[in-house]
């Protein structure tokens, strides 16, 4: 069976645009694939600062994770940070990559313009990314068009190793992008994205989810005149109705005495039935803390077994004695 590899930054709470852009994908595929998906906290470093946050934002996401239906017998979930072997692998990487393939990073250089100071970190990003995906010798990569150029870096880097050591070591995935659903409009109609604040919290509380949907933009038209039905809440509804439901949601819109609130409130209840049962499966999980421990325990052994072995690899390609050679 191939393998799929992917990450979340624990940055914040997980929104409607990481589901359908990326954690719909994870669950899809688990019985196409042999899934390693991880909590990526060392790649949150470049940013976040707040300890405790971290460590909250982590769980959430597990949470996140096996509530949606992520399936630990299937799917392989553990923190970044449990397998000290990507950030080792990082450091062989390293010494093989060019700056320029780094400074020539589209977030990078993003970050830069806006007036960011980027640290090294931010800089090295890609390498990281690299490690992650190389050590588990995966052949596909889900990704947003916006880490689609992370993916190619790390193939040059496999590509580099490879040839520099004349080794076939590190095998080249392949990005796995579903483009009708790559990017997630938020409630002001840019990409969905927490750093923008237009999020919809799937698991946020009934009274918090209306408040973001509630917040949807939308234009002064009067409740009796007709509107355009290509706008943000149709965009959204898309997500979770049938395309008959759609089409009748839009005929509505065309029709007039339709308000952008009635509208809001359909979106509202689509929303939370789409995702009723994952929302009371995560209020069990959140009050059985120690299956979601055991769940990044065995998650974390079973990942470790398969890098450990990539590195021992990797070491001996590079030269370096010790251990690598006594294996």
């Amino acid at each position: 069976m191939k393998r799929s590899i992917s990450g979340i930054q624990p940055s914040g709470i997980l929104h409607l645009g990481n589901y359908f852009g990326a954690m719909k994908q994870f669950i899809e595929n688990q019985n196409n694939y042999e899934g390693f998906y991880f909590i990526a906290d060392y790649h949150s470093l470049t940013s976040l600062t707040d300890p405790k946050s971290l460590r909250e934002n982590s769980y959430n996401i597990v949470l996140d994770y096996l509530a949606l239906g992520l399936d630990p017998e299937k799917s392989t979930i553990f923190l970044q940070s449990d397998v000290p072997e990507h950030v080792e692998l990082m450091w062989l990487l390293s010494n093989i990559t060019p700056v320029g393939l780094l400074e020539r990073g589209h977030s990078y250089k993003d970050k830069v313009a806006k007036g960011f100071t980027p640290n090294t970190g931010l800089l090295t990003y890609p390498v990281l990314m690299a490690s992650d995906i190389l050590l588990y010798d995966a052949d596909v990569v889900p990704v947003g068009k916006d880490q689609k150029q992370h993916l190619e870096m790390a193939r040059d880097i496999a590509i580099k190793f490879n040839q520099q050591y004349e080794v076939e070591l590190f095998k080249l995935p392949e990005p796995q992008i579903l483009e009708s659903l790559a990017v997630i409009p938020g409630t002001d109609g840019q990409k969905m994205s927490k750093s923008y604040g237009n999020t919809i919290n799937m698991f946020a509380s009934k009274k918090e989810l209306k408040k973001q949907v509630m917040s949807i933009v939308t234009d002064s038209t009067p409740l009796e005149e007709p509107k355009n039905p290509d706008n943000n809440i149709v965009k959204l509804y898309e997500l979770f109705a049938t395309k008959e439901q759609v089409e009748e949601m839009k005929s509505k819109f065309l029709a007039g005495n339709y308000g952008y609130g009635h509208a809001k409130n359909e979106l509202l209840n689509a929303i939370l039935e789409y995702f009723k049962e994952a929302r009371e499966k995560r209020e069990e999980l959140a009050n059985n803390m120690e299956y979601v421990e055991e769940v990044l325990a065995k998650g974390a052994a079973k990942a470790r077994a398969i890098a450990r072995e990539k590195l021992t690899a990797a070491k001996i390609a590079v030269g370096l004695a010790g251990n690598a050679y006594r294996k």
